[in-house]
């Protein structure tokens, strides 16, 4: 292991959450949006992670062979997709412009799947980790810090 190791996966771990931030942000903007470019009501986006995985440059004889395996390189975003689980909120308002003009739903306006309580949660989970991963370059670097003194 490197000596930035640590200070690297926390790295990919902040990417990670000011991602998934920027998408519960655009999720809470777009909470009334009833009419996107591609028809239709807005979606909810959620973002997919993954771990990064890479072969190692090298065996360690101390580290068990599960954590040798390249597990624990950091995260990474395999994509943003659309929820398309829920379905959109119909709300009676024959008024609206977007409102459906036939059939059973006539007079009903599709309004996104966003729940603005569940993204707020959200939001809250994804700054707690962004602040996780800041205290580990920090005692990272603290600790960088202290070995310098030790060397002196």
């Amino acid at each position: 292991m490197g000596l930035f190791t640590s200070i690297n996966i926390a790295a990919t771990g902040l990417t990670a959450q000011r991602t998934r931030l920027d998408v519960i942000s655009n999720n809470i903007a777009n909470v009334d949006t009833t009419r996107t470019p591609g028809g239709g009501p807005f979606l909810r986006s959620r973002v997919i992670f993954a771990p990064r995985v890479s072969e190692p440059y090298w065996r360690s004889p101390f580290l068990p062979e599960f954590l040798d395996n390249g597990i624990g390189k950091g995260v990474r975003i395999v994509s943003i997709q659309k929820d398309r689980r829920d379905p959109p909120k119909l709300v009676w308002d024959p008024t609206h412009p977007d409102a459906i003009k036939s059939g059973p739903d006539k007079g009903y306006v599709e309004y996104p799947n966003v729940n603005i309580v569940s993204e707020m949660v959200d939001m809250i989970d994804a700054s707690r980790s962004y602040e996780a991963n800041v205290a580990i370059i920090d005692g990272s670097k603290s600790m960088f810090l202290k070995a310098l003194d030790i060397g002196r």
